[in-house]
C-alpha cells in the first residue's frame, strides 16, 4: 500500500520531540503500519481520488475532542476497578441512511432506559458507548460473493461501497462522506440531551405488553416500580434539583477501527487535557484518534505484527480487542503489552465473544492467563453475547437465538464470580426499532417470524423490546450477585 501520510505533517517524527509529545511509543507514527502486513484492506481502482478524499479528511476538524476521549478514559478506570459497570451498543453496520432524528433518537433512548435498568441492578454509576457516529465498517469473510449467478464486491460497509448491487464498487468519496455522517450524527446526539432527552424527569415508557409470562411480567414490573419509586422520591426531597444528574448523561461513539487509512487522517497531535484541579496550561502532547471516542479491533485482524496492531498501539483512545475462540493465551499477554506496556488501568477493553457452548471451555484459562500477569485488575472485561451464537435458517437467514445470547452472558457472569474477576460491561447489536431480526425473548419470535421485519445489511440485532429484556435479565444478575450475603 502507498504510504498516504508521506504528505502528511503530522507524520514527521522531527516535529514530536519539539512539541513535547509522550515517548513511549518508539518508532511509531500515524502511518507506521503501512509497513505492515494487512487485512481486510481496501483496494480502490482509482488512487488519485482516495489521495483527494484522504487530504480532504486531514483538513477537517475533529469530531471528538481529547477532553472527551480523556474522560471516557476516567470512567473506564472506574469500571476496571469494579467501581462502575458498561453498557455498549447499537448497530451491527450502521448506514448513512441512519443519520436521522428518528433513528439516532430511538437508539440513544433504549440506551439511556437500559442504563437505568442496569443503574437499579449494579447499584453503579453506567458508561454508555454506543455503537454509533461511525460504525460504518464490516469485516467480511470474502472481498467476493456470488449474486445471481455473477461474482461481485461483497458489502463492506456505506464508508466503502453500498448495497444495492449496483453500488458495489469501492466509492473514495464514501470517505468523506462518513466523516459529515458521522460528525452530523454526533452533533445531534449532543444536541438532544442538551435539549432534555436524557432527563429523568420526564415520564418514561415502560411497555411491557409483549412480555407473555405471566410470572416474569410481574417481575419486570415491579423492577419498573422499583425505579419509579426511586426517582419520585429523589423529587420528594428535592434531591433530582439539587444536581443534573437527572437532566443529561455522557454518551460516547465507538467503531470498529477497520479503515486504517480513514482512522489515520483523522489522528491529531494534541494537547493533553489538563488534570482535574489543574489551572495551569498542559504543553503535553499525545496522538488521538478523533473519529470516535473509543475504537476495537476486531476478531479478523489482531494479528499481533499486522497493521491493525501497530496503529492502535500508538493512540490515546480507550481500546477494544475481541477475543475469541482462535485466541491464545500467549498472544492475549502479546496484544496487552504491545497495546499497554505502561499497564494503564481501563486503557483495553477485552471484548469476549465465544458462543454459549464454548464460553465454559475457553473463558476460564483467557481469566486466568491475564489476571496473573501484571495486567491484573487493570483491563475491562466486557461480554459480547452476540457475534458467536450467530446461526441460519433452514431457508439460509441469519439470525441469533435470545436464548443462547443469555445463556453466554449468564455463564460469563458466573465464570468470572468463579475465577474473582469482574465482569466490566456488555457489547450488544441493537436498534430501537421493532425489527425481527432475533428469535426468542418474550415476544416469542420464531424462525418464520423473520421475514416481518428483517432490514439488517449485515448480522441480526436485538430490537428495542428484546435489548430492554435483556437489560432487565442482567440487572437481575447484577442486583443478586450484590445484594446476597456473604457466608
Amino acid at each position: 500500500m502507498t504510504n498516504t501520510s508521506a504528505l502528511n505533517p503530522q507524520s514527521n517524527p522531527a516535529s514530536e520531540s519539539a512539541t513535547g509529545l509522550k515517548t513511549n511509543r518508539a518508532s511509531w507514527t500515524p502511518a507506521s503500519w503501512t509497513t505492515k502486513p494487512i487485512k481486510q484492506d481496501a483496494v480502490y481502482d482509482d488512487r488519485k481520488k482516495v489521495e483527494k478524499s484522504l487530504a480532504k479528511l486531514q483538513r477537517l476538524p475533529p469530531i471528538v475532542t481529547p477532553t472527551e476521549i480523556a474522560n471516557l478514559k476516567a470512567s473506564l478506570r472506574d469500571v476496571a476497578l469494579g467501581k462502575a459497570f458498561l453498557l455498549q451498543g447499537g448497530d451491527c453496520a450502521e448506514l448513512f441512511d441512519y443519520c436521522n432524528e428518528n433513528a439516532i433518537e430511538s437508539k440513544i433512548k433504549l440506551l439511556l432506559q437500559m442504563s437505568l435498568v442496569l443503574i437499579w441492578g449494579a447499584n453503579k454509576p453506567i458508561v454508555r458507548i454506543a455503537r454509533m457516529a461511525g460504525q460504518y465498517a464490516k469485516p467480511r469473510s470474502s472481498p467476493m460473493e456470488i449474486v445471481n449467478g455473477k461474482e461481485i464486491p461483497s458489502f463492506r460497509g456505506d464508508i466503502l461501497n453500498g448495497f444495492e448491487l449496483d453500488e458495489r464498487a469501492l466509492d473514495p468519496s464514501r470517505l468523506v462522506d462518513a466523516y459529515y455522517h458521522s460528525s452530523s450524527t454526533l452533533n445531534y446526539i449532543r444536541a438532544a440531551i442538551g435539549s432534555g432527552l436524557a432527563d429523568l424527569h420526564r415520564p418514561l415508557d415502560w411497555g411491557l405488553g409483549h412480555v407473555r409470562d405471566p410470572e416474569l411480567q410481574e417481575k419486570y414490573s415491579k423492577t419498573v416500580m422499583s425505579i419509579t419509586d426511586s426517582l419520585n422520591f429523589m423529587k420528594t426531597v428535592g434531591a433530582d434539583t439539587a444536581s443534573k444528574a437527572l437532566e443529561t448523561v455522557d454518551i460516547y461513539t465507538s467503531h470498529e477501527g477497520l479503515l486504517l487509512e480513514y482512522e489515520q487522517s483523522l489522528t491529531r497531535l494534541l494537547k493533553d487535557p489538563a488534570p482535574p484541579g489543574s489551572y495551569g496550561i498542559n504543553e503535553q502532547k499525545s496522538w488521538y484518534n478523533t473519529s470516535a471516542h473509543f475504537v476495537w479491533i476486531g476478531d479478523r485482524t489482531r494479528q499481533i505484527d499486522g497493521a491493525h496492531i501497530e496503529f492502535f498501539r500508538g493512540i490515546e483512545n480507550p481500546i477494544g480487542v475481541k477475543i475469541g475462540p482462535t485466541t491464545s493465551s500467549s498472544d492475549l499477554l502479546a496484544l496487552l503489552r504491545t497495546l499497554n506496556p505502561s499497564v494503564e488501568v481501563g486503557k483495553i477493553t477485552l471484548i469476549t465473544r465465544y458462543g454459549a457452548s464454548k464460553v465454559r471451555k475457553l473463558l476460564p484459562e483467557h481469566i486466568r492467563t491475564v489476571e496473573k500477569s501484571e495486567y491484573a485488575r487493570s483491563v475491562v472485561w466486557q461480554c459480547d453475547p452476540m457475534h458467536g451464537n450467530t446461526r441460519s435458517t433452514s431457508t439460509g437467514i441469519k439470525t441469533r437465538q435470545f436464548s443462547d445470547i443469555l445463556s453466554e452472558l449468564q455463564e460469563v457472569m458466573a465464570i468470572h464470580k468463579e475465577e474473582g474477576s469482574y465482569l466490566g460491561g456488555v457489547h450488544l447489536e441493537l436498534t430501537g426499532d421493532a425489527v425481527t431480526e432475533c428469535t426468542g425473548g418474550s415476544e416469542g419470535l420464531c424462525d418464520d417470524d423473520l421475514s416481518l421485519n428483517y432490514t439488517s445489511f449485515c448480522d441480526p440485532r436485538l430490537n428495542e423490546k428484546q435489548a430492554l429484556e435483556l437489560a432487565f435479565l442482567i440487572a437481575g444478575n447484577l442486583r443478586d450477585t450484590t445484594t446476597k450475603p456473604t457466608s
